[in-house]
Parts: structure tokens; sequence; C-alpha cells
């Protein structure tokens, strides 16, 4: 998961809702033209499924997400939005006992039975932060900025060590009994907001016996892992990968003025299954797959909007399953999931030629006539 911070801002959304419907958001009629992109409809279903039980959770367990956003001016209700995930999952598992294609990677299929709403660039919003920043300044006025994060590959120690001298640690131990709502409260008296990352990285919470470290890291590996809140531990010798996932911050937002190694924010995390998108607390988190999981502005949007990215004559759907700090006001961005990979380096031989810009589609089930 990228980050999980939200603020209650839902109450203050409506009337932002009904201006970007009129500039940003529009509805579409004609038929989406090209091909589908293949991918695996079992990963498209699984996040799609997730993300289903994470709304049903209801508007009570997480009202900053678990709402229609941009789609309630369409007639797009959370109702419809549940339905819309519901139907993937269904065509999957019919497409899959039938032994056949699957209808999700045919366009007639997707043409006909999905309303579209095209979804452009606010570039308002964009031309703050585009001064040096040119994957920015370049946005074209239908296409969306879409960048890439991916899951940390990393190798680990159980000790700590000259190579690996930086911990993953868990939630401080005054508050392992705490729900996250329950640690917010005591926000002034409990460890998590006490330090900052360069705090940490003195080792002040060894020192004093605060948090337990779970595996240690080189620093490039911790702030890999800081910036893309999932880090997959290799096996020793044919042994299964271990994953490590964000669990609760110490409330200092990303600043996207800063580089990495200079952002304050500093995450505690919890050892996982496998890789997790959004959630409000480790409680629950929605599994989420490379290639068909994209994060975004979710207070905004709301969670679970199916999306079909288009370029050229291809395109591809993802579910909205994820955010991050990066995404606070952001209606001009998707970040996709990419897959496994050491560094940026080790993803750029997979990605060089992958576009910087797509046009983005949300597409709703079309409602019984």
């Amino acid at each position: 998961m990228k980050m999980n911070v939200l603020v209650g801002v839902f109450l203050t959304l409506s009337a932002s809702f009904t201006q970007a419907s009129q500039t940003y958001f529009t509805s579409e009629t004609d038929l989406i033209e090209g091909k589908m992109t293949a991918t695996n409809p079992q990963d498209l279903c699984g996040v799609a499924h997730g993300t289903l039980e994470y709304l049903n959770k209801g508007a009570s367990y997480d009202k900053a997400v678990n709402h229609a956003g941009i789609t309630s001016e369409f007639n797009g209700d959370l109702a419809r939005i549940k339905a819309t995930l519901s139907f993937i999952c269904n065509i999957e598992q019919e497409d899959s006992i039938a032994g056949r294609s699957s209808r999700l990677q045919n366009m007639d299929f997707i043409n006909r039975h999905f309303d579209v709403i095209r979804w452009r660039p606010n570039k308002q919003q964009s031309a703050k932060f585009e001064t040096n920043k040119p994957l920015l300044k370049n946005i074209p006025d239908d296409e969306l900025l879409l960048t890439k994060y991916y899951i940390k590959k990393a190798q680990g120690s159980a000790i700590k060590t000259p190579d690996s001298p930086y911990a993953l640690y868990q939630v401080p131990l005054d508050e392992q009994s705490l729900t996250l709502e329950q640690a917010d409260a005591k926000r002034d008296h409990i460890t998590r907001y006490r330090y900052t990352k360069q705090d940490v990285l003195t080792g002040v919470l060894d020192k004093l016996k605060l948090a337990k470290p779970m595996i240690w890291l080189s620093r490039d590996a911790l702030e890999d892992t800081l910036m893309q809140g999932t880090v997959m531990i290799e096996g020793d010798e044919g042994n299964a990968p271990t994953f490590y996932n964000v669990d609760r911050n110490n409330g200092i937002g990303y600043d996207r003025a800063l580089k990495k190694q200079q952002q304050k924010r500093y995450w505690y995390f919890k050892k996982t299954h496998g890789v997790l998108g959004y959630g409000k607390d480790a409680s629950y988190k929605i599994p989420i797959k490379p290639l068909v999981t994209v994060a975004g502005d979710l207070s905004y949007l709301g969670l679970g909007k199916l999306i079909m990215l288009s370029k050229g004559q291809e395109n591809r759907l993802v579910v909205l399953a994820d955010t991050g700090g990066a995404f606070e006001n952001n209606h001009y961005q998707l970040d996709y999931l990419g897959g496994y990979f050491y560094n940026w380096d080790d993803y750029i031989k997979s990605y060089r030629h992958f576009p910087d810009y797509f046009q983005a589609r949300i597409l709703l089930l079309k409602q019984p006539k």
C-alpha cells in the first residue's frame, strides 16, 4: 500500500464533485475502440472482490473512502459501484467454469455492458507542482499522468549487520493493544507520533526499547520500502518469500517538494501473507495484484472504481484499490502497480517503453432498462 492516511473530507466534496463533473469528468457514449491488453482475469477479480469486501464494511467503518465519490454525479451510487465489481467476478468465474476465453478481454463485450465516464486531467492542480517536473508540465489535455509503483524486492537480515543496519519496526509497544482510533486519541502521549524518520534512523527505538524490529535492511532498501509501502524479502535456499506492509505512521504527511531520503514521514510495518493495498488500519487491507491495480485520490474518487486505461488501440482494465500521500487533491494522476522489482533501474528494464500518459475512463455496469 502506498499510504493510508486520509482525512474526513467527504462532507465538503459535494460542491467540488459537481464542478469537476462539468469540466474534467463527462459522460461518453462513443464506443471504446481498439483491443484489450492481455491481463489475468483472476487477478482482476481478486482485487475487485477484496475491494468489494472493504466497501461492504460500510461508511461507518471508513467514511473517507466508502462512498460513491465522483460517480455520484453520473447516476453511479455506491450500490452501482458494488454491482460493477461483482459483475467482474461473476464473468470471470463463469468463463473459467466454461473453459472459454475471458469476455473481459473482449472489447465488444465491454462496450455492451458498461456506461463510460471520461476523465480528463485537472491541469490547474498539476500546474502548481510542474516546476522542474517535465512529466507534470507535459500532461496532455486528454490524458492522465500514469506513474508507476512496484512491490519492492529486497534481501534482509534477521539481525543488524553493517550491510543491513536499518529495521522495519512493528507498531510501538505502547499501542500494540489499541485500535487506530484509540491510538490516535492519545497521539500526544504515544511513541509513534514522537519521532521523525530521521529520529528513528538514529536508533532511538532500540535504545529505549520502544518497538520491536522485524527485519533489517540497507538504507536504500529501507527508503524504497517506505516509499512503495510493501516489501518482499526473498527466502533463502528456496524458502518462500515474506511480505511486510505498512501499518501505521507518525502522522507526518508526504511532502512533494522533498526527495525520499529527506521525507520526515515514517511508517511502522506488519508482516503479511501477500501484497496489500488500501486499508485504514492493518486489521483489514485490500489484497492487490500487479497489472490490475491503480492508486489514486480515494477520498475524492471513491474506492473501487473500475477504470479503463487506453493508449492508441490498446486498453486495459484496473481497479482503484490503493492510494498514497501524493494523491491528496490530485485529479490528474494515477499510479500503476507494475510488478516485483529490486529498484527503479530494475523496473525500467521492463517498463522503459511503457507510456507516461493514458486516457482514463471510469466504467459503470449498465442498469436494466
